[in-house]
């Protein structure tokens, strides 16, 4: 399987991929590839209302912690919803669609998408997934307490599929949820969800970390890497919700699933909160994310390692290096590469401008090639 720092096609057919952007509550339809902008999204009646159910108090600080809850900083998939609830919410988007199935004759209609998000700080940021707002007029954000506000998106990254929404909110519904170190995930951890699929406001679900350093497709075709797989149920709706550890930290957003149903299939995918947190930080600083770009298609190298060259895209700083395809590349400044993702992730940590020296092996003939590394074009 090619792994690719540029777009990338399917190789090979599997289940289908979704994001979990879902259409408005009780509307029995199958996981949609995104919100409004998304052609698999479904037209809705925009009168269709919600009930909203009653939301658990919050156990008091003092409050004996449960039998279910061991020593330490493990918390029982209860108390990780009572700290944890009140500061998810639930995204609706309203836009306008120009294409079937969002347009009814020639007449294009008004159309609803439903998500999820999470308090990021206490100035009124919500976090959510980039396809969730895509497209979207008018977005609103309903709070636990059942109170909504008008949100503006702050700004969205397509690459990772995230976005920065702002509310004018009161403080009191402002709890942020503290990011953990998802680097920390080992498989067999528990992860609990929390989310509105198919409008079902504050539902909560918990499994495992099933593994880690998976790799998923952006909205606008490039990788995601080192996202995290789980089998905590997570469906039509759950788009931009938090996936939590036991600490009642958030490590993931969710974002899309595996299925060939088009419902839960128990495999489950959220970016991982380190690369939330630098997303994040560069949209509330500059509205945008730059990302390092070489421009080409990798593969794994057939047992051996390194990262084999398998395309190159033409005018990239990679073609301006002199790279080929069939191109080894053993190190990148000079670190081993032991894989092609090995090399993304490096090209990930740099910046626009940057410099990568890359030890190359081609036609067995070592050499050194340096790329001045571009911007990801769109």
């Amino acid at each position: 399987m090619e792994l690719h720092e540029t777009q990338h096609p399917r190789r090979f057919r599997r289940p289908s991929r979704r994001s979990l952007a879902g259409a408005a509550p009780h509307v029995a339809v199958a996981l949609a590839g995104g919100g409004i902008g998304a052609a698999t999204s479904t037209a809705l009646a925009t009168n269709e209302s919600t009930t909203r159910a009653v939301r658990d108090t919050a156990a008091p600080a003092d409050e004996a912690t449960p039998a279910s809850v061991s020593t330490g900083d493990t918390l029982s998939v209860g108390e990780i919803h009572r700290r944890a609830a009140a500061s998810v919410v639930e995204i609706t988007v309203t836009g306008e669609g120009g294409s079937a199935p969002f347009s009814f004759g020639d007449a294009p209609q008004q159309q609803r998408a439903q998500g999820s998000g999470f308090v990021y700080d206490d100035e009124g940021h919500i976090v959510t997934n980039a396809h969730v707002v895509e497209a979207a007029e008018s977005i609103k954000v309903t709070f636990s307490d059942g109170s909504s506000y008008e949100a503006r998106v702050v700004g969205t990254d397509a690459s990772t599929d995230l976005a920065v929404l702002e509310v004018d909110a009161p403080a009191r519904l402002l709890e942020p949820l503290a990011l953990g170190d998802s680097d920390d995930l080992r498989v067999g951890d528990a992860v609990v969800a929390i989310g509105s699929p198919y409008g079902l406001e504050e539902t909560v679900t918990s499994g495992i970390v099933s593994a880690v350093d998976r790799r998923i497709e952006a909205p606008n075709g490039y990788s995601i890497p080192d996202a995290i797989q789980t089998d905590a149920a997570i469906n039509r709706g759950n788009s931009g919700g938090p996936l939590l550890n036991t600490r009642a930290e958030v490590v993931g957003v969710n974002a899309q699933i595996e299925s060939e149903s088009g419902g839960n299939d128990g495999v489950g995918f959220a970016i991982p909160s380190n690369t939330v947190r630098a997303v994040v930080e560069q949209l509330l600083s500059n509205g945008r994310v730059e990302h390092a770009y070489l421009g080409v298609s990798l593969t794994e190298t057939d047992g051996t390692a390194g990262a084999e060259v398998a395309e190159v895209r033409a005018g990239s700083p990679a073609a301006e290096a002199g790279l080929r395809a069939g191109d080894v590349i053993e190190e990148a400044d000079g670190q081993a590469v032991a894989s092609a993702e090995d090399l993304q992730r490096l090209i990930e940590s740099k910046k626009p401008g940057d410099e990568l020296e890359l030890t190359v092996v081609r036609d067995g003939e070592t050499r050194t090639v340096t790329a001045t590394l571009g911007s990801r074009p769109a």
